[in-house]
């Protein structure tokens, strides 16, 4: 029988692509540290959003499969670009106005609009913690504010400033003719205003270790480079950061991608051995642009989770990771059935195909049951018909369905029937349209009624949509997903549903045939 870490070696499922392919970076020697540093950005620059969970939640993944095919030891850091000036006043924050004073200051700097933090920068990082310890991910955190400010930082800022030629002459070749009269890959932090300013050094002095420069006002000063008195231009700092670090993976969004090359060479400038990369695409918006922290425009992990568990999320994460995706409401639904389907095909799977399998990603092997015996679609359709306004609405139908279920003994699906209720109320509800049948519809729906009342064939889903089909296919509904179509638009409101047997077979014989009948005397069109 084939072993885990066997199929590991072959198999195709990306976290492992990606893991074989760092484990070939220690071919001749392991690691000097003792272990394999993965690393992940953060800009707190606003509110963490969805995509700064998936690069944690996909890293992670990478770490899970790497630990499967090497017995290294591997740490992953969360770092966050902190001491970064604040651009612009996100769009989705309080006390705006108040922001406005202080731009260009270091995030860690700028008060809390929130007043619960001793910052901007501490309040955005604490938000971030929260998150991923809501999803029991294992990290260490570094904030760049306390890296420069404590002295961490300096080892590789003297380096700089006596490789600064070089360094610059990477950086040259990216920049305008405009930008480079003006670029220095090194911001002070004047010692007044405590704003990051972004002038042209008049002289580094690599001796000394200083730089010197003219602030706005046409005053001269000569700064440390270490201790927090300067910070490092943001592709200057990838690249710093790895080498001080010592990093072994990271990875980033594909605007990302054409720096790479910058993010490199300036880590070998400094001393360092240039990480493994992975580049994902980006996550969309309903109006397919890019989901951003400053405009609030994408899902926020507390409004996934708000409607559905988190593991849903995380298989999310998993798919596709260089194909964009639209990340908008719609796409939760379709995120939890497909979870759990993976998860009931676990236990049957050999080794490589569950070395395939997202929820072995997901779990880290540790891959539990599912208990849905009812899928989230569906529960969302039977919270249509049945006006339910919280679960216990749905847990009638659910036991007479499978009497064996219960909140105790099937939690997955209990937390799932209240998600269903929240997210039927929020999304589903306000969008319901109802319609008449046509002729033969109305026909149809007929037939199917006096099938219904004439059946004795139990609650068996199968038969039932057996039974449907037989409906549509004798009333010459060709094709015969016109049939459901019509079934749907005029039963629930909506274009699309369940498979309409088991719809039947959880909501009840008798409960169906009050439906249809309430839609063919235009009870439900008129709501």
């Amino acid at each position: 029988m084939t072993s885990l870490r066997d199929a590991a070696m072959t198999s195709k499922a990306w976290p492992f692509e990606e893991a074989r392919k760092l484990l070939a970076r220690f071919d001749k020697a392991p690691p000097a540290k003792g272990h394999v540093l993965f690393e992940t950005g953060y800009g707190p620059s606003g509110l963490p959003h969805i995509g700064t969970f998936g690069e944690v939640a996909r890293t992670t993944m990478i770490r899970r499969a790497f630990e499967v095919i090497s017995d290294i030891p591997t740490r992953l850091i969360c770092f966050s670009d902190d001491l970064d000036g604040m651009r612009k006043v996100p769009e989705n924050v309080p006390e705006p106005a108040m922001l406005r004073d202080h731009l260009q200051r270091p995030l860690t700097s700028v008060p809390d609009p929130f007043g619960t933090h001793e910052s901007f920068g501490h309040h955005n990082n604490a938000m971030l913690r929260r998150f991923l310890d809501t999803f029991g991910f294992q990290y260490d955190f570094i904030s760049a504010t306390d890296f420069y400010r404590t002295g961490q930082f300096d080892t590789v800022l003297l380096r700089a400033a006596e490789r600064y030629d070089d360094i610059m002459a990477v950086m040259l070749k990216s920049l305008r003719e405009e930008r480079q009269q003006s670029y220095s890959c090194f911001l002070p932090i004047h010692p007044e205003t405590g704003r990051v300013l972004y002038v042209p050094i008049k002289h580094v002095d690599a001796r000394e270790g200083t730089v010197t420069f003219d602030d706005e006002a046409g005053r001269e000063w000569t700064l440390p480079v270490t201790g927090g008195h300067v910070k490092l231009q943001w592709k200057p700092d990838f690249g710093a950061r790895w080498a001080a670090l010592d990093v072994d993976f990271e990875m980033y969004g594909k605007d990302h991608s054409t720096n790479t090359p910058i993010y490199d060479r300036i880590c070998e400038i400094l001393g360092g051995k240039a990480p493994n990369h992975f580049t994902y695409e980006l996550f969309l918006d309903e109006k397919g642009e890019k989901i951003s922290k400053s405009k609030g425009n994408g899902l926020t992990i507390d409004e996934w989770l708000t409607y559905a568990a988190s593991d849903s999320l995380s298989y999310f994460m998993y798919q596709k990771p260089k194909t964009a995706k639209r990340l908008w409401w719609d796409v939760i639904p379709k995120a939890v059935d497909e979870y759990h389907q993976q998860l009931r095909a676990f236990p049957g799977q050999t080794a490589e195909q569950q070395a395939a399998n997202p929820v072995w990603h997901i779990h880290g092997g540790q891959v539990p049951e599912s208990r849905m015996v009812v899928s989230f679609a569906m529960l969302l359709n039977l919270a249509s018909v049945a006006g339910a306004t919280d679960k216990d609405g749905l847990w009638g139908f659910i036991r007479r369905y499978a009497p064996e279920a219960s909140a105790e003994t099937h939690p997955d699906l209990d937390d799932a029937a209240e998600y269903a209720v929240r997210y039927f109320r929020d999304f589903v509800a306000p969008g319901r349209v109802y319609r008449l049948p046509d002729d033969r519809e109305a026909a149809a729906m007929d037939d199917l009624v006096a099938r219904l009342r004439a059946w004795d064939g139990g609650l068996d889903a199968e038969a039932l949509q057996s039974m449907v089909f037989a409906v549509g296919k004798d009333h010459g509904f060709e094709p015969l997903r016109a049939w459901f179509k019509a079934l749907y638009e005029v039963l629930l409101g909506a274009s699309e549903g369940p498979r309409f047997g088991g719809f039947i077979a959880l909501y009840g014989i008798d409960e169906t045939v009050a439906l249809i009948e309430r839609a063919l005397a235009g009870e439900l069109a008129q709501a």
